[in-house]
């Protein structure tokens, strides 16, 4: 195993670890169930899910280092003829109870090409990742917050990067046929190759400085809107918007489509589902409502920091 794949390798599982006690000390009823697989063809994971918090309906942190030949669909993306991959990563998805606390979003990954089956000769490796936030109702504060722990992460590796990630997010979480982005954003970069600025270490020294932001970046935003009151029409509207959740994930989502095609783990890529969720005919937001307020933001992505 290559020094990055071992070093990455180490960071996701800690990482995991340290994420997933800190959602529990604010969720205070329920507990990650841990859930090991193994990957036919090649690897594996831990799956850890969250559900009926009381602060966190639903979560998923999993991690998962998997690898074998590419499938054909993955082999043309890539354009070689020959080729076996690696790949490991950790994704998450929270879904709040509440709908004044925001859905967030993060993933840090690395993967790896090589010619042959033994997978020593490395002829490809990047890095990719972001965290997005999807608020309900939404704090100027709050989404300010977030770009600016992502932002200060971003700066110790140069000035360059945030704003060029920031707007790769506003692009990539974007629902296209609806004409709306699904969240106020964050940071989202792929194929994170050495370059003349940066090498591979560097590139995965600045993922995983990304990476460790993340608790800072959400966990101080549940714990300021976790006790706000909610009526169930704004339950409603909450199912409503996670309705586009599910439509983004399942339509343009590269990992999830990734998954499915190198047949991965059902169970774990859906796990960043919403426990409920509602399509209404044409449902519109009252005119001048906090609602219509998101949804005007969301057609009309803004500087945040």
């Amino acid at each position: 195993m290559s020094e990055i794949r071992e070093n990455f390798t180490t960071y996701i599982q800690n990482l995991q670890n340290k994420i997933c006690s800190a959602l529990e000390n604010v969720d205070g009823k329920q507990t990650f169930r841990e859930d090991p697989w193994e990957r036919d063809g090649g690897g594996g994971g831990r799956t850890r899910v969250i559900e009926k918090g009381d602060v966190f309906e639903k979560g998923g942190v999993n991690i998962s280092t998997v690898h074998g030949e590419l499938p054909d669909p993955i082999k043309n993306h890539f354009n070689v003829k020959e080729g076996w991959f690696w790949a490991g990563g950790l994704s998450l998805v929270i879904h709040p109870l509440s709908p004044m606390v925001p859905t967030v979003h993060a993933n840090f990954r690395y993967f790896e090409l090589y010619e042959d089956e033994n997978m020593q000769s490395r002829t490809d490796g990047w890095f990719g990742g972001g965290a997005d936030l999807t608020p309900y109702y939404l704090w100027d504060d709050d989404a300010k917050h977030f770009h600016s722990v992502l932002k200060d992460a971003c700066d110790k590796h140069g000035e360059d990067l945030y704003p060029a990630f920031k707007k790769q997010c506003d692009e990539y979480f974007y629902n296209s046929h609806r004409g709306e982005a699904r969240g106020v954003g964050g940071l989202f970069f792929d194929y994170l190759r050495p370059d003349d600025k940066r090498s591979l270490h560097q590139w995965q020294q600045f993922t995983e400085d990304a990476g460790d932001a993340f608790i800072e970046a959400y966990l101080p935003i549940v714990k300021r809107r976790m006790d706000e009151p909610f009526d169930e029409n704004q339950k409603y509207w909450q199912e409503i918007r996670r309705g586009r959740y599910v439509e983004f994930n399942l339509i343009h989502d590269r990992g999830t489509l990734f998954g499915l095609k190198t047949n991965g783990r059902i169970e774990s890529i859906f796990m960043s589902l919403p426990p409920t969720v509602r399509w209404d005919y044409d449902f519109q937001p009252a005119a001048g409502s906090r609602e219509e307020a998101v949804l005007n933001i969301l057609k009309n992505p803004k500087e945040w920091v």
